[in-house]
């Protein structure tokens, strides 16, 4: 059942860019090679339209109404080719850390590796599974920079967003590394923080901001003040995501609160509570975090000591620090009034969603 918008809010603009990827997604298949199979292609549909907030797009949309542009459907297009981007991202997020739900369906590696198994084709299942899976996530990504070129938006205009568009796709990847290299160790407070602003922050609000105030050809000086909106802002985004990853219902987030615990993901929230604990609580977060094995009862140990510790009740004094710093540098933006009440309300729905 469709539910009606009303002009003007958040859902009819996530509406609106919901449709334009609708539209581009549809273009494609004509052009996809003869005798190639659509696996992919259908993968990548299913994908990018089964749910999502549409945040990135959002963001954008705002940054570029802030700058004093009015609504034309090639801005959509343009800030809806951002999800296309975020889709290769979480697709591959999920091959790393070896994920197996995405919005409450198989995250696309196991989709790939449950046909391998349906059909009973040669070879290994799991590693048909990342490697189709790594085709999708680079589909995604050029879509994304031929989405966005092919906005209708002038020319010039667009190459005015496109350096930020670059910007962000770097430090993603580079987020991506660093989080992969605290992994391994783990991991400090001040290096969980370097991480989810480079990996997260950035990309899903400070540089979707960003890029839309530069194609609607804004200073510099209302560039830097989105800048000390998002920043903040995204922080918080993502301490939020890693306090739903333990303590969510997988009912509303779609995703298992053992997975981040069993793969060991060192977020600021586990960083916190290693420095917070004692002898005892630190060798049982050592025992227990990152076990492979690690059952619901062990995941029920480790949340009730994250808990002990006093890291949660730090991290949700973090997010509304985050918050405040937002919402302070908000009100003193150079924006229209029509975009800083939008970006309120965004800023909002995004430190006390539940999924």
């Amino acid at each position: 059942m469709s539910v009606e918008a009303a002009p003007g809010t958040d859902a009819e603009l996530a509406r609106r860019c919901e449709s334009a990827l609708v539209a581009y997604l549809d273009r494609q298949r004509p052009h996809w090679p003869d005798g190639t199979p659509a696996g992919v292609l259908d993968a990548v549909r299913r994908f990018v339209l089964s749910g999502g907030k549409r945040l990135r797009p959002m963001f954008c949309y705002w940054g570029w109404r802030g700058a004093g542009q009015p609504d034309t459907p090639q801005i959509v297009v343009a800030a809806a080719a951002l999800e296309l981007f975020h889709a290769f991202a979480l697709i591959h997020d999920d091959i790393m850390d070896g994920s197996t739900l995405r919005r409450g369906q198989p995250t696309v590696h196991r989709h790939f590796a449950e046909v391998h198994t349906r059909h009973s084709w040669r070879g290994e299942a799991t590693r048909y599974g990342h490697s189709a899976a790594l085709l999708c996530g680079d589909l995604c990504a050029a879509w994304a920079d031929h989405m966005l070129h092919e906005s209708g938006l002038p020319v010039d205009w667009i190459h005015r967003g496109y350096r930020l568009f670059t910007v962000m796709r770097t430090e993603v990847i580079a987020g991506q590394y660093l989080d992969l290299v605290s992994g391994v160790g783990d991991g400090s407070v001040a290096g969980a923080l370097t991480v989810i602003r480079m990996k997260a922050a950035r990309y899903t609000v400070t540089r979707p901001l960003q890029i839309g105030a530069a194609l609607a050809g804004a200073p510099p000086g209302l560039l830097d003040a989105l800048q000390a909106f998002g920043d903040p802002l995204g922080d918080a985004f993502q301490l939020r995501d890693d306090v739903l990853g333990v303590f969510g219902d997988p009912a509303v987030t779609g995703k298992p609160v053992v997975d981040d615990l069993r793969e060991g993901k060192p977020t600021v929230m586990i960083a916190m509570a290693r420095d917070r604990a004692d002898r005892a609580q630190a060798a049982r977060i050592r025992r227990l975090f990152g076990d492979p094995g690690l059952d619901d009862a062990g995941a029920e140990e480790l949340r009730a000591l994250i808990t002990a510790t006093g890291a949660r009740d730090r991290i949700e004094d973090l997010i509304a620090q985050r918050a405040a710093e937002a919402t302070a540098a908000l009100a003193g933006a150079p924006l229209t009034a029509e975009a800083r009440s939008a970006l309120a309300a965004l800023a909002g729905s995004v430190v006390a969603r539940r999924r």
